[in-house]
């Protein structure tokens, strides 16, 4: 369990997630800080190649034909406030990392954000275990 000092999330969130595109999620502790790894894609295989899927979206060339299961999606999250995170996310659609917040709504489910400025949008995530 993650503890820190007053006002700081107290929650677990360390464990598996599946996103609403069907991709599963490791979360875990990376020092005093909260990381997530894709594990799986949706699907096995990206429908525009027929290959295994590659980050070929991430804005730095060099990376784009890395696999993109194994890729930290979710950066450095450090509590701040009770059952929140704010770190970074790593938007695979569009290859580019953003400011981001990692929010326990309840023991099954989180909410992981990227931000652009004051705007932030997300989506839900379950746990698998």
């Amino acid at each position: 369990m993650l503890c820190a000092s007053i006002g700081a999330a107290t929650a677990d969130p360390n464990g598996l997630w599946l996103a609403n595109d069907g991709a599963h999620i490791g979360i875990s502790s990376c020092g005093n800080e909260l990381c997530g790894v894709l594990l799986t894609t949706a699907s096995p295989v990206d429908p525009a190649t027929g290959r295994q899927w590659t980050d070929k979206n991430n804005v730095d060339p060099r990376l784009q034909k890395r696999p993109l299961v194994g890729v930290q999606v979710i950066m450095g999250m450090r509590p701040n406030g009770v059952h929140t995170w704010s770190g970074h996310v790593y938007n695979t659609d569009d290859g580019k990392i953003y400011s981001g917040n990692l929010k326990e709504i309840d023991a099954k489910t989180i909410r992981v954000e990227g931000c652009v400025s004051a705007l932030c949008g997300g989506e839900n995530m379950s746990r698998i275990k």
